[in-house]
């Protein structure tokens, strides 16, 4: 070997040896090949208690600090659950007034549970992931999946209807599409947060059963199923105690019992206590008001209750450091899942491909609700004349609502969506425009309008004279209202005060049906709404609040270019006392005097933050939308998994894979579907359970399997549906656990709460 050559190897060995101690030198924490736990406990044991404290709370409206001594950078939360939302300002609410943060806005999550589809689901939270990402936003706030106990909620539009089966099925593969791109899901709000109004003074007493089988089973499948990485607590109280820092719900169900193993992050200012944060479970405080910029403080966010005053009690031994630690391990967690992630990728913004996975959910969760005379689909388009009336059909719906707010890249209108289809369709066909109503009402927020400020001088009755004028020489006169974006309607912070449209419309609405009969109602709204013209009226669509690509979606449902295959998430009812909650007064609770408590942040003895509380009793306990119709023999305006095609279906044929429940606990129902119609579309058949012989008060039937299927026409195909043991069972209070008894059973399908044609009997073996 010459000396050159053995220089060189002298070399490489150097070269080697040195690399490889450095290796050996290199914190666990920064090397991704090793387990996350390791590295998380690698991180944790190099970190000071400042360095603790820091990353457990806010350090502006949406992030919270890093460790810069270690290399862990901040971490950006984001709402929404239908699309990132617009950057704000460091320390206040406003957009921060950026030109790169607009988003796609996708259907709203009603939307979504209408479409009785996880396969939409998963495709859904993959491309709202997909934002996120290229937006550099490590958790997205959502999704909701509070139950729709009242139809007056003003956030129903965020969740995905009444029955928790829907929910949890849905929520799942939403979960996993976000968190496939290193993107962090935040299901919220943990839990009971069921309606709106004085949100933050709602104490709710529930049932442990109907906590259990109605309003925790949806967070159950997001820990258990789908593996969340983060969990938001809700504003209002459960048992006396904030749901952000509750002992039962965070740490003895949702940790303990569920294994949760991610962060439990506050609503905005939805942490109380010092003490009961760091006690029941809280890991992480977001958007506190603190009274630290009133007082001239350096920085707020060092004043929130997991931050200086969490330090000072450890200091002082008031509380555990083991506590902290448990907190901090979980935010490592979520540090090595996402923002330390290699894997992760870039993610897309505003691409085609976002556009048409908006326009496709948005058709599969579109629900034609009455469809008398076969109205729609509109045909013969030579020569016709359409008439569009109504403010929402050019009103932006992507704006306003509280913290579902969007600064859209493009958001196409009804009135658009028609134009621009019937002039690819048919050039010969008129669409004319009269607004109808006005709502006198701007739901602008963060400094976009949502489009309703237009001057108009007429009257109420003008304008609804001049749309009754032009109405009388239409071929279709298609009315575009519900709610809006408003406070008071759909809108964060705020619920409804009443079932009625508001603005006059039902006037509207029947004076049109006076002058042309062949009137289409498109109704916008993420709850039931009151119709008094129902039977006069011969089609209705419940178009939810579809995003950015609303205005296509509508014009292909009404036009026939898409095949209406939604489904109701919920129980549409004819008036306010049809619903548990308000027929037993339960809705909106009674106030009541808060005794006080030592908040250690102020130093002193103070209420819970108010002098007074509302208390919610959940008389009704399990039975929410068609169980209590069931129970109460009410017959809904629209039931529950209702919804119409443009083709028709035949179930028949139900088959059960064997008599008695097998020890795996497993069952399967087989029921042959045909598309007996004319042109392709989907249906949903559905899977209900009656107990015959419980020894407990059970609802009738409850939802317990689903599947859509798309056939061709005279096409059939065998669908087949399975039930584990967790569906046929109730949870027993006294056993404090979930109960299946022998008996008997019947297996309801059909394709709705209120169409069950076929029925199947099994039995539970002793």
């Amino acid at each position: 070997m010459t000396i050159m050559k053995q220089t060189i190897f002298v070399l490489l060995l150097l070269f080697v040896g040195r690399a490889q101690h450095m290796q050996a030198q290199r914190p666990a924490y920064l090397d991704a090949s090793q387990p996350i736990e390791k590295r998380v406990e690698s991180a944790l044991s190099l970190m000071t208690l400042d360095e603790k404290i820091r990353i457990i709370h806010a350090q502006s409206k949406f992030s919270a600090a890093g460790v810069p001594r270690l290399g862990i950078p901040d971490l950006w939360t984001s709402d929404g659950p239908h699309g990132v939302r617009a950057n704000t300002l460091w320390d206040k609410w406003g957009q921060a007034g950026q030109t790169n943060d607009s988003c796609v806005a996708f259907p709203a999550l009603t939307c979504l549970a209408a479409t009785f589809s996880t396969d939409m689901a998963l495709r859904y939270g993959t491309v709202l992931g997909e934002e996120a990402l290229y937006r550099s936003k490590d958790m997205i706030l959502g999704p909701g999946v509070n139950i729709n106990r009242t139809p007056l909620n003003g956030r129903n539009f965020e969740y995905m209807g009444e029955d928790p089966f829907l929910a949890a099925r849905l929520c799942v593969p939403y979960i996993q599409g976000v968190q496939a791109n290193g993107v962090s899901a935040c299901v919220k709000h943990f839990a009971l947060n069921n309606d709106e109004e004085y949100r933050t003074k709602v104490n709710v007493t529930v049932s442990d059963r109907a906590l259990r089988e109605i309003y925790l089973p949806a967070f159950e499948a997001a820990v258990k199923e789908a593996g969340v990485w983060g969990v938001m607590g809700a504003y209002n109280l459960y048992d006396g105690q904030y749901c952000c820092h509750n002992e039962v719900l965070l740490n003895r169900i949702l940790k303990q019992e569920w294994g949760f193993d991610g962060v439990v992050v506050s609503d905005w200012g939805g942490c109380r206590n010092t003490t009961q944060a760091a006690r029941n479970g809280l890991d992480m405080e977001f958007g506190s008001y603190t009274d630290g910029l009133a007082k001239g403080k350096a920085n707020a966010y060092d004043y929130y209750y997991l931050a200086l005053p969490y330090k000072r009690a450890l200091l002082e031994g008031k509380l555990d450091m083991k506590e902290l630690d448990d907190k901090v391990r979980r935010v490592l967690r979520l540090h090595f899942r996402t923002t330390m992630n290699p894997h992760r990728g870039h993610g897309y913004l505003c691409s085609e491909d976002h556009y048409e996975a908006a326009c496709t959910i948005g058709e599969e969760g579109v629900v034609l609700l009455q469809n008398k005379g076969s109205l729609l689909p509109m045909r013969n388009y030579k020569n016709r004349r359409v008439l569009v009336v109504g403010e929402n059909a050019v009103k932006m719906m992507t704006v306003g609502g509280g913290s579902s707010s969007l600064k859209v890249q493009r958001e196409v209108s009804p009135l658009d969506g028609l134009r621009r289809l019937m002039a690819q369709l048919c050039p010969d066909v008129t669409v004319d425009y009269e607004c109808g109503y006005v709502s006198g009402a701007d739901s602008s927020q963060d400094g976009i309008s949502s489009g309703d400020k237009e001057a108009e001088s007429r009257s109420a009755e003008q304008l609804m004279a001049d749309a009754v004028a032009k109405a009388k020489g239409a071929d279709y006169v298609i009315f575009v209202g519900g709610l809006n974006k408003s406070d008071y309607q759909d809108c964060e912070g705020h619920d409804r005060k009443a079932l009625e449209l508001p603005y006059g419309q039902d006037a509207v609405v029947a004076a049109l049906v006076k002058a042309n009969p062949n009137v289409v109602f498109v109704n916008l709204s993420g709850a039931a709404v009151a119709m008094p013209w129902r039977n006069s009226v011969k089609a209705v669509v419940q178009a939810w609040y579809l995003g950015s690509e609303a205005g296509t979606v509508i014009a292909r449902i009404l036009t026939g270019e898409a095949n209406p295959s939604g489904k109701l998430p919920f129980t549409w009812m004819e008036r306010l006392d049809d619903y548990g909650s308000h027929a037993l007064g339960t809705y909106p609770g009674t106030w009541y005097d808060t005794p006080p408590f030592y908040d250690e942040r102020l130093g002193r003895n103070v209420t819970v933050g108010y002098k007074k509380l509302i208390h919610e009793d959940y008389k009704e306990g399990i039975y929410v939308g068609y169980r209590w119709a069931d129970k109460h023999g009410i017959r809904p305006a629209f039931a529950f998994g209702h919804g119409l095609s443009y083709t028709s279906f035949r179930l028949s044929d139900l088959r059960v894979s064997q008599p008695v429940m097998p020890a795996n606990g497993q069952l399967a129902f087989t029921v042959n579907v045909k598309n007996t119609g004319k042109r392709a579309g989907a249906e949903v058949v559905q899977l209900y359970i009656h107990d015959d012989e419980a020894s407990v008060d059970r609802p009738y039937k409850e939802l317990k399997a689903f599947a859509k299927v798309w056939l061709q026409p005279g096409e059939d195909r065998d669908v087949t549906l399975t039930i584990d043991r967790r569906a046929l069972s109730f949870w027993g209070e006294s056993q404090h656990d979930w109960v299946l008894e022998p008996g008997t059973f019947t297996a309801l399908v059909g394709t709705a709460a209120d169409n069950l044609p076929l029925k199947a009997s099994f039995k539970v073996a002793e």
